[in-house]
């Protein structure tokens, strides 16, 4: 008898220390694990001071949009001093979507298939305003890149529609 009494009390433990492990795993799950299915918050950036920054130093004329929506959200700012010559603008689209202006002295061909991420050119331009795009297609941004702009080039790229990139780049003005 005492055998089975003995059997009795190891399963009841296994079963305890089973149920103990289950309500613990729960209490880690719902605690201390996030259970936000949401993207968080992209926040908007103030660009003023650095494109003032980056008008005064940079060799050419530093595009920045004038006149866009406010859904359209600055992201990211960078500015690289007169050497580098480089000048990165970045917002998310009213429909979530990131597009940038980006400019530099660098090599042309380099720097475009930075800023597009390995597009091509293809056989269509577009007029927007008085400026005539090359549109850039097949690397992981899609892209319009500005034809005619001695001593430095500008692209317009990111996941937007063309429609977005167009809408950003009739917005630039460059001093």
């Amino acid at each position: 008898m005492a055998g089975s009494n003995r059997k009795q009390k190891t399963a009841r433990d296994m079963v305890l220390s089973l149920a103990l492990i289950v309500i613990a795993s729960l209490v880690v799950y719902y605690f201390t694990i996030p259970h936000d299915d949401h993207a968080p918050e992209v926040q908007r950036v103030d660009y003023r001071v650095e494109l003032l920054t980056a008008r005064r130093a940079a060799s050419y004329p530093v595009a920045a949009p004038e006149g866009l929506p406010s859904t359209w959200k600055p992201t990211s700012v960078r500015s690289e001093g007169k050497d580098a010559g480089r000048w990165h603008l970045g917002f998310q689209t009213p429909d979530g979507e990131y597009a940038q202006v980006e400019q530099s002295t660098g090599k042309r061909t380099d720097f475009i298939a930075d800023a597009t991420q390995g597009g091509s050119a293809t056989e269509r331009t577009e007029r927007i305003g008085d400026r005539t795009w090359t549109r850039y297609t097949g690397g992981r941004y899609d892209a319009l890149v500005l034809e005619d702009t001695p001593g430095s080039t500008t692209v317009v790229s990111g996941t937007a529609s063309f429609k977005d990139l167009t809408t950003l780049a009739a917005a630039l003005k460059a001093e």
